[in-house]
């Protein structure tokens, strides 16, 4: 495992993590992973005819993908095995209106928080940029992705000497003090066009042609492993790419047939609660877990029937203990890098675990030689959510939580470990590969 861990699985994560720096980049590169791999596109405005032992993925939103093996025989019988996690991550998004000039000449890009950004990170990085753009073709509308891989953008630090109490105090105004800055002021250049002359540049797209966009800033400096022995990743977004890409390898490299029905989603704005029609709160899920049935002719009766018998995997990042601050963390509930996955417990279900879906992951880890671990936030520190709770509430289909423990969780730059990334790719092939139910679920 440890050699699969630097030669094999890691370095593709890497990979991944280096070459997805938007949500719209993340969805494109698993959709190139699953055309490999003999996946179908489909289409939602198309009619779908599928096939047994069929391979086939739809997309939403160009940020949101779900993907999915026919089993053998009808999912009323076993259901479907779902892994689900999502795309995007925290980070300043550029506004409508890009660019403000300054009275001293400085042209700076004018940006929007994106989720629950540790902002210091951001600081005295060289920033790079990526989205899509919507560009007027012919008589017709088309997207296009961006990608501006140089360190165009910059947001300095104020000196010391100006702000002595830099070091005590660690507190940004979101609106004034998290502006990057792009350029000198050019001679008759309207401030309205410095980042559309940076796109027309580097992209060849003219600017005229440009009719709105959906750019975000990304740190230019790739991810690499760390560590005395490597044994690290440093990268960005590995909250939540690095479950992405677990769930998308899993999926593609399980052995295929069974009665199970494998299907992987990976949805979009989660770090902003999930409220969108490429969200783990839309329809899509469910919309495509219908048509599947409806497609192989099942009765409405026998729908509800394959989703009773369905089981998920909400799968997202947790938090290791940091050795700086480990009173953070109940005193009983440690999970460390290298520990393999973290089973997540909340009282108030800002996770979906249940002790038997728990008991059930960790019987998957056991079958797979996977260590695993556990959290559960101390009583006086609130913690975050995930896409489990939506999963659950809107499709009634019993959901674990689960993830790789990070450090460095919403900073521009993550941090784990190399080996937690294959152990959670093993557990899920193990439970895409399950051939037996656990437990009796109405009797559990």
């Amino acid at each position: 495992m440890e050699q699969r861990a630097q030669s094999g699985f890691s370095k593709k994560l890497l990979q991944y993590l280096n070459d997805s720096p938007t949500a719209y980049h993340a969805v494109e590169n698993a959709a190139a992973h699953l055309r490999e791999n003999g996946y179908q596109e489909l289409k939602e405005t198309e009619k779908w005819v599928l096939e047994q032992g069929g391979r086939y993925f739809v997309t939403k939103n160009g940020s949101c993908i779900i993907a999915f093996a026919i089993g053998d025989g009808s999912p009323a019988e076993k259901g479907f095995r779902i892994i689900g996690a999502h795309t995007d991550s925290p980070g300043l998004k550029i506004k409508p209106d890009a660019c403000t000039v300054t009275p001293d000449g400085y042209v700076k890009v004018n940006v929007e928080i994106y989720g629950g950004v540790i902002l210091s990170t951001w600081f005295d990085r060289p920033l790079a940029l990526a989205g899509r753009v919507i560009v007027r073709e012919g008589r017709g509308l088309r997207e296009k992705l961006v990608r501006i891989h140089k360190p165009v953008l910059m947001i300095p630090n104020l000196c010391i000497h100006f702000h002595r109490e830099v070091n005590d105090k660690c507190s940004y105004n979101k609106q004034t003090e998290m502006l990057p800055f792009l350029s000198m002021k050019k001679e008759n250049v309207e401030k309205g066009d410095y980042l559309l002359c940076l796109i027309e540049e580097e992209t060849g797209i003219k600017r005229e042609d440009i009719l709105d966009h959906e750019l975000f800033l990304y740190e230019y400096q790739e991810g690499i492993f760390a560590g005395r022995e490597g044994e690290f990743i440093s990268a960005s977004r590995i909250d939540d790419l690095a479950m992405v890409y677990a769930g998308l390898t899993a999926l593609t490299e399980s052995r295929d047939g069974g009665s199970s029905y494998k299907v992987f989603a990976a949805f979009d704005n989660e770090e902003v609660g999930s409220a969108s029609a490429q969200g783990a709160r839309s329809g899509f899920l469910l919309h495509t877990l219908d048509r599947i049935c409806k497609n192989l002719g099942l009765t409405e009766e026998e729908y509800f029937q394959a989703v009773a018998s369905s089981t998920s995997i909400s799968a997202d990042t947790a938090h290791a203990v940091h050795p700086n601050y480990s009173d953070r963390h109940d005193p009983e509930s440690r999970p460390v890098l290298g520990g393999g996955p973290v089973i997540k417990y909340s009282a108030s279900q800002r996770y979906s675990t249940t002790a038997v879906g728990a008991a059930h992951f960790m019987e998957i880890c056991a079958r797979a030689g996977v260590p695993c671990q556990k959290f559960v936030n101390r009583n006086d520190i609130a913690g975050g959510s995930t896409i489990g709770p939506a999963i659950s509430s809107l499709t009634t289909i019993p959901t674990v939580d689960i993830g790789i423990p990070i450090l460095a969780m919403h900073s521009v730059r993550e941090f784990g470990a190399a080996a937690d990334n294959v152990y959670t790719e093993m557990a899920f092939q193990a439970y895409y590969e399950e051939r037996e139910e656990f437990g009796d679920k109405d009797g559990v």
